[in-house]
């Protein structure tokens, strides 16, 4: 039986009632039929089309809070997005975007998407914005920031990877709450990425000696299979089974797939480390890839992304829940990775839930290095400021780790006093962390060194 298109659809009425719209169709206008969903439409989405355009009048849908138009031709965000009182996500990614109008920021925005465009200047108005939340700029011709985003005591999320800063903004690591920074692919740190690639070769392996297997995961920046290796030579620089991660483009929303090389690479070994092994060469389509461990199946993901509604935090399965001891021993393992990293001048920039693998006795391993960057070890003071930004991100990952824990011990169910007094122990050493961590001034924070000590203490 043929099913009628959303657009079919709309145009005949049967939609009537939906808070949700996608179409992705072709569209060169939009479709005046949608203004016969103001009273329920909450998000619309028509990315995937060649519009250039958003009708005036767009506030006549009272009730819309999500716009998507990526992968659109728009060169100039539509200043109609401006007068949507409730809009708070906007999300213009893979236009030709060179221009963002102060009128075209909607006053209640709290997540904006402009990765990869061709912007090289944002207005002073985006810092009067104060629910901003997560701000994504990858990919553009950006030479700073405005200086009225010091204001934005909000935001949590920022991406300014692949683009041309010669400089961190200096206010930038003062704002209170900023937790996931990526800034890779900069004139700032080219160089530190350069130098991690040339001072630790790793092996290539040709694409004709590599047989993939089943899809594993995928997440912004590629997506990661199982495969095989053969041929002679080849096992003797990798492990016979391996996981091969093949990078989807030119740029993700977090940063360009050489930074991510940059970064894997000169992580090195650690056992929270999910290691490499291997560089993919010679593919028929010219695309990058790593080789790298293959993981226990016992492993899995730890949460899922952020959601629409959550924003910058992760979403658990409701039925996901620790005892303090795997608690403990999971925090320390990432604890371990990330201050591995800060002590190799590198930032993961994605410290979160979604990008952590762990087993049923809390051994944690951190992945995904597509937001990570390199902070410059020449300059201390700097470096100091910006790993406590990556602090934050932890502090909140104890949070919802504590939110997860049960409380009445480590769940053996034999009552013993000693096992009450340890888990005791262990949800306090958490608690703190997590509010040191946290900590509104980020040189309040410890380090990362720091917390792992203590964690290792605990544990």
């Amino acid at each position: 039986m043929h099913t009628p298109s959303p657009l079919s659809q709309l145009r005949a009425g049967a939609l009537a009632g939906a808070r949700r719209l996608d179409l992705s169709c072709g569209l060169t206008e939009f479709p005046p039929e949608i203004f016969a969903l103001a009273d329920t439409l909450e998000i619309l989405n028509l990315s995937g089309n060649a519009l250039r355009s958003l009708p005036d009048d767009l506030h006549s849908l009272h009730r819309l809070r999500v716009v998507f138009c990526s992968d659109n031709p728009f060169t100039e965000l539509p200043v109609a997005l401006g007068a949507c009182e409730r809009l708070e996500m906007v999300g213009f990614k893979a236009n030709r975007i060179r221009h963002v109008p102060a009128q075209a920021l909607p006053p209640a925005l709290r997540w904006l998407i402009l990765t990869d465009n061709d912007i090289a200047e944002l207005p002073e108005a985006l810092g009067a914005r104060p629910h901003l939340q997560k701000l994504m700029l990858a990919g553009n011709r950006l030479t700073a920031l405005p200086e009225t985003l010091a204001a934005c005591t909000r935001l949590e999320l920022l991406r300014i990877a692949a683009n041309r800063f010669d400089v961190l903004p200096p206010w930038l690591t003062a704002l209170p709450r900023l937790s996931w920074l990526a800034c890779s692919g900069n004139p700032f740190n080219d160089a530190a990425e350069a130098q991690a690639l040339a001072a630790q070769p790793i092996p290539d392996v040709e694409w004709s000696h590599i047989t993939l297997g089943a899809l594993l995961g995928e997440g912004a920046s590629g997506r990661i299979y199982r495969a095989r290796l053969r041929g002679r030579g080849v096992a003797d620089t990798c492990d016979d089974e391996v996981a091969v991660k093949l990078f989807k483009g030119a740029i993700t929303s977090d940063g360009t797939p050489r930074s991510e090389m940059a970064a894997c690479i000169a992580a090195g070994a650690h056992p929270n480390l999910i290691g490499v092994r291997g560089r993919v060469t010679a593919h028929p389509d010219g695309t990058q890839g790593l080789i790298m461990r293959l993981i226990e199946p016992s492993f899995r993901v730890l949460a899922g992304p952020p959601s629409l509604a959550s924003c910058t935090r992760d979403v658990y399965a409701e039925t996901t829940r620790f005892t303090p001891a795997v608690a403990l021993r999971l925090a320390t393992g990432v604890a371990a990775a990330a201050a591995h990293l800060h002590a190799r001048g590198i930032l993961h920039g994605d410290l979160y839930a979604h990008n952590i693998l762990w087993n049923d006795r809390g051994d944690a391993l951190l992945g995904d290095f597509g937001g990570a960057s390199f902070f410059g070890a020449s300059q201390p003071a700097e470096a100091a400021r910006v790993v406590r930004t990556e602090v934050r991100a932890f502090g909140c990952l104890l949070e919802e780790l504590g939110e997860r824990c049960n409380a009445d011990g480590d769940g053996d169910g034999d009552g013993d006093g000693d096992g009450a007094a340890a888990a005791g122990t262990a949800l306090a050493t958490l608690s703190r962390l997590q509010a040191q961590c946290l900590a509104e001034d980020p040189a309040a924070r410890p380090t990362m060194a720091q917390v792992y000590a203590e964690l290792l203490q605990a544990a």
